[in-house]
């Protein structure tokens, strides 16, 4: 794990401490993720006898990215993208027309307030992503360290994302800090 990265971890969990907030926000990135690429599952080809989306093309430079931050976490992170690319394409084939937008709308919907119900609610702060555009793409990093710091894989990145670890400095916005 190179520095920056590490001090991009070390800030995106200053606002995720809450262990309730996390769960929220496994829920939000698999919605969301699930939402984004299924419209684009309708479009797909062969290439070399395999079926590839649209969405896994354009999936595939924010997936090469998580693999240069960390390799582990990336590849963690690959090996359920490719499980989700696959479930999208299934609902694709299977469901169709306004059913599907339908469908795509309620995934986003529902893994974006998932994010702001667990930030508001448990963190009693605003999503990260207000104050850092950035945090977009930390999110998978941080659910896949969590995961891997469960499973007792990675124990390098258990310190980062403890929540317990954290310096106790109070966030913009956040209310415990206040009387």
């Amino acid at each position: 794990m190179n520095a920056m990265f590490r001090r991009q971890m070390i800030d995106y969990v200053e606002y995720h401490r809450d262990p309730r907030n996390g769960l929220m926000h496994v829920l939000g990135i698999v919605l969301l993720f699930l939402g984004a690429v299924l419209p684009l599952s309708l479009w797909h080809f062969d290439a070399f006898g395999i079926r590839i989306s649209l969405g896994a093309v354009l999936a595939l430079p924010v997936l090469l990215y998580w693999l240069l931050l960390d390799a582990a976490l990336g590849a963690g992170i690959l090996a359920f993208a490719v499980l989700f690319l696959a479930v999208a394409m299934m609902i694709a084939d299977h469901v169709h027309g306004l059913a599907l937008w339908a469908l795509f709308a309620a995934l986003v919907i529902l893994g974006l307030v998932s994010q702001a119900v667990g930030h508001k609610l448990f963190e009693r702060n605003n999503p990260s992503l207000l104050d850092h555009p950035a945090h977009l793409f930390l999110g998978p990093m941080f659910v896949m360290a969590k995961l891997y710091v469960a499973l007792g894989f990675k124990p390098s990145v258990a310190d980062l994302v403890a929540s317990d670890q954290l310096t106790s400095r109070p966030l913009q916005g956040d209310q415990r800090s206040r009387p």
